[in-house]
């Protein structure tokens, strides 16, 4: 399906040979209740994917009917080097199997896969934030342990259970992340991950337009602690009302974390590229970290990640080493420098008044003559869009902050055309230091690249 996403196994952070638990198209076509039609039934599956842009060798391409009808790029896969095709009817004479409906069987395939892994699995959700610490989170245990966990931000009915079908044999402990664009979706992705581990990082005012109100943001992220074993661990950020309410939704015992948790960090500190060094303290002991994220912000991701872990097992070497890698998924918070020596911070993922005040509060702190947000418009804020836009572009004002506006005049300002940003932004030398935020829609990063030169 083009446009889709893939899903494969955390590998970087794994030992021996990455062989999957559901190897063979026969094991497959059981666990996803499906009959096989062409080839052998003994092929190996190396991965699972959704995307044939992204195929190799060995792929096995899940036909999704989502925004466009993955059927139609069966054949795309093959030639990408798929060994399989799941379907709901035959394209073609190639190796395939047939399901009723490949959302439907997809989910049986992560349930299956779910049931066949040991250890914890250590689900993560929140309005923000939930990326980085489920990647700050496997770093950890990828340590000394072997992981699978959720690639990018594969969260949703497609990507949690792809993530699970992905699993490598001899999994240790899981880390899977679970996002919500309604009530009952967490509850829904529960189902399939099972989690014994817990982890809620912020609920902030992100998709107001889809849940309506912070009170259904609360109610839907959760469901996560619902969903949690007496026997498992509700991870939850202290300095969050909202969050630390849902201690009351659970029998699993509570582990705090935040500036007030019991997990925190202490003594911190910020270089000139933000990045941060700290004492962390723990139930099970304390130690100087030097943090792999850059921004003031990531403390709060760099605490609840190291509470999981330790919660999984994790030693608090494995902490200190983990926390000091770099996240795996792109466009968060990279700090970096143009040849001209100008400052860029790209985080432009994804964007929401939490995440967005934020990552200005970390520009502030740069050491710069001059500051400017490049930023796309926040989506999917419903009725309250226009006050927090304002909200922020008086935030920003208030911290020094130029604003430049890109697609959208809902801060308050005269869109700029982005061909003449660099205009606008000339000289880019090392007396500038640029931020580059919008929602995903916006695709920033492409702008973030040019200022980097790359």
């Amino acid at each position: 399906m083009v446009g889709g996403v893939m899903g494969w196994n955390h590998g970087r952070h794994c030992r021996g040979q990455n062989e999957r638990v559901i190897r063979t198209i026969a094991q497959l076509a059981a666990a996803l209740g499906g009959s096989v039609h062409g080839g052998s039934v003994d092929v190996v599956v190396d991965r699972m994917i959704l995307d044939s842009r992204s195929g190799r060798r060995g792929d096995g391409f899940v036909a999704v009917r989502a925004e466009r009808d993955g059927h139609h790029f069966v054949r795309a896969a093959r030639s990408a080097g798929a060994v399989v095709a799941i379907v709901d009817h035959l394209i073609d004479d190639g190796p395939s199997i047939v399901v009723d409906d490949t959302i439907a069987a997809l989910t049986r395939g992560g349930r299956v896969a779910r049931s066949e892994l040991a250890g914890d699995v250590i689900g993560t959700t929140g309005s923000v934030g939930k990326t980085t610490t489920k990647d700050l989170t496997a770093a950890i245990l990828g340590r000394s342990r072997r992981v699978t966990a959720s690639e990018l931000s594969l969260n949703n009915e497609l990507g949690v259970p792809l993530t699970l079908l992905n699993a490598v044999e001899g999994t240790e402990v899981s880390v899977i992340e679970l996002g919500a664009r309604g009530i009952g979706h967490v509850a829904e992705l529960c189902e399939i991950a099972a989690p014994t581990i817990g982890v809620v990082t912020v609920v902030a005012p992100a998709h107001l337009e889809l849940f309506g109100s912070l009170e259904a943001i609360v109610e839907a992220k959760g469901e996560l602690i619902e969903a949690l074993p007496s026997s498992g661990t509700a991870v939850l950020n202290a300095d969050s009302p909202e969050v630390m309410s849902m201690a009351g939704r659970t029998s699993a015992r509570v582990l705090s974390f935040g500036d007030v948790g019991e997990v925190r960090m202490t003594d911190v500190e910020l270089d000139r590229r933000l990045v941060v060094s700290a004492v962390i303290q723990t139930p099970w002991g304390s130690a100087p970290v030097r943090l792999g994220v850059s921004g003031r912000h990531q403390i709060v991701n760099a605490a609840a990640a190291a509470a999981a872990a330790l919660v999984a097992g994790a030693s608090l070497e494995d902490v200190v080493s983990g926390l000091a890698l770099p996240v795996e998924s792109p466009w968060r918070m990279e700090v970096a420098h143009s040849r001209s020596g100008a400052t860029v911070i790209n985080d432009a993922y994804n964007a929401n008044p939490e995440s967005m005040a934020a990552a200005l509060r970390a520009l502030a702190e740069l050491d710069a003559e001059r500051r400017v947000a490049v930023l796309g418009e926040m989506a999917e804020l419903g009725v309250t869009s226009d006050v927090e836009h304002v909200a922020i572009s008086d935030l920003a004002r208030s911290l020094g902050i130029e604003l430049v506006a890109i697609g959208t005049s809902r801060y308050g300002v005269e869109p700029m055309v982005a061909e003449n940003l660099a205009e606008l932004l000339s000289p880019m030398d090392e007396r500038i230091a640029v931020l580059v935020k919008g929602s995903r829609v916006g695709r920033l990063e492409v702008l973030a690249a040019v200022l980097l030169d790359e």
